[in-house]
């Protein structure tokens, strides 16, 4: 798995795009041809040689420092941490979700901002789930795949992991959209931005451990394994928000053609 470093992924994914592509095979051979269109990874060299530098990274440096940290804290502790990163993506994500056309889940991530960052201490604690707000996620990629834009081919960052052509472009929108991006800077913000990013990586990767290693030691190729389980997950993503955030049906409607558009919605978030 990759870590995220947000100031050099946007240009390595840059690199990715001038990087050589896989050879497609010819069209005669239906079998092969339809498992290559299937995969949509055209820059499967790039991605193959991003994946095995991050795997040698992850095994030499990011999990045994995960490990030292699952020993020297608690599954509460985790959760706080992440609780914390989240509360911090908050501005972001109701600025995506609002771009989105999404008001519920707009108003929803405002009043866990709002709640989390004073009663819970900055997003340490969660009250905001406990009076039944409880955390919705977006993110630019998924924005625009609610308009409608193609994912494009699978890229494999070095440093941030699984992505795609129109996923990576919420690398840079996420460094934008950040609270603290406005903010003069300063020795204590830039110390702030760094110890925060690398908690959050190694938060990250010690919840993912059981996952990840997992993977390793049972997958016959953990490369299309993580390439299909990401795609899985943003599918995944994409459908609760279409579900979740769906429009009322004005009440000056008759109730025929309340009907009418619930059964609409029904049947375009499935």
């Amino acid at each position: 798995m990759g870590i995220v470093v947000k100031s050099v992924a946007p240009l390595l994914a840059v690199g990715a795009l001038l990087a050589g592509c896989a050879t497609a095979p010819p069209q005669s051979n239906h079998a092969a041809y339809e498992a290559y269109e299937q995969q949509n990874d055209p820059l499967k060299p790039f991605n193959k040689v991003s994946y095995h530098f991050d795997n040698k990274l992850d095994t030499y440096v990011l999990k045994p420092i995960a490990l030292g940290y699952i020993d020297v804290t608690t599954p509460g502790i985790r959760a706080h941490v992440a609780d914390f990163m989240s509360n911090t993506d908050a501005p972001a994500q109701l600025l995506e979700f609002m771009a989105a056309g999404k008001p519920r889940d707009a108003g929803t991530t405002l009043v866990r901002f709002l709640v989390n960052s004073t009663v819970g201490i900055g997003g340490l604690f969660d009250p905001a789930g406990a009076l039944g707000y409880h955390r919705v996620y977006t993110d630019l990629g998924l924005t625009l795949a609610g308009y409608g834009v193609p994912e494009g081919p699978y890229l494999y960052l070095p440093f941030a992991g699984p992505s795609d052509l129109r996923d990576a472009t919420g690398i840079p929108a996420s460094i934008v959209l950040t609270p603290t991006f406005p903010a003069p800077p300063s020795t204590g913000l830039t110390i702030f931005n760094y110890g925060s990013d690398a908690l959050s990586v190694v938060n990250t990767r010690a919840q993912l451990h059981g996952t990840i290693s997992n993977i390793r030691k049972t997958s016959l190729d953990p490369y299309a394994t993580f390439r299909s389980l990401y795609r899985q997950h943003r599918a995944a993503l994409l459908k609760e928000i279409n579900k979740r955030d769906v429009a009322t049906p004005p009440a000056w409607y008759s109730a025929a053609q309340r009907k009418a558009m619930r059964h609409e919605e029904y049947d375009a978030s499935n």
